[in-house]
């Protein structure tokens, strides 16, 4: 049984490391590292952007030359839902896309582990992607910093205490584990998700 979630929004590679500077001092640089891009190319390893004929490897892919990737993050998704979330408590910088998920899917629902427990499937017909493997992605200090505006040069506080609770349990995202089957398969904006139950 599938429940359709919604389509997929936009897509994105994130180009290099997302923060910069050294702890305790890091901060989330969004800007200039996030590309929207046509579609994703799956490998085992992490995803590839098609964005007008040119490949962009993401940073967490494994063919990447600064790779990030740990095994368990070769994807990762959130839906406008937890971003309206998101935007609610801290404000309206929080824009789609800017916690760096490589798919969004338009959709108001609020996730959390348990509603990803079976996995989901990206694309209609009778072949679609099915993603089973999920993990929570966990809030770092600097996202957190950067969701309050909370100050460079200050040590942090309850407000990133409380930010970190808030932005935890699937808040933040999602990431993904890709199998090996689907290395070469393509993910386009307007695919429709599922939950599979």
């Amino acid at each position: 049984m599938t429940v359709p979630l919604g389509a997929v929004a936009h897509l994105q590679v994130q180009r290099e490391k997302i923060k910069s500077g050294n702890k305790p001092h890091e901060r989330y640089t969004p800007q200039g590292i996030l590309t929207r891009v046509d579609a994703l190319v799956l490998a085992t390893g992490g995803v590839t952007g098609l964005l007008d004929g040119e490949e962009i490897v993401d940073v967490h892919s494994e063919m990447h030359p600064r790779s990030r990737f740990r095994g368990i993050n070769g994807i990762s998704f959130l839906t406008t839902g937890h971003y309206a979330k998101m935007r609610a408590r801290f404000g309206d910088h929080l824009a789609d896309g800017i916690a760096a998920e490589s798919l969004l899917v338009d959709s108001d629902r609020i996730l959390t582990l348990d509603d990803l427990a079976r996995g989901i499937a990206i694309g209609g017909g009778n072949d679609p992607i099915v993603i089973h493997e999920w993990s929570v992605a966990h809030p770092c200090i600097p996202f957190s910093r950067f969701a309050t505006r909370f100050p460079d040069d200050a040590k942090p506080d309850r407000r990133i205490t409380e930010a970190l609770r808030f932005l935890d349990d699937g808040t933040r995202g999602f990431y993904g584990v890709l199998p090996e089957t689907y290395a070469g398969r393509v993910i386009r904006v307007g695919d429709i998700v599922s939950l599979l139950g």
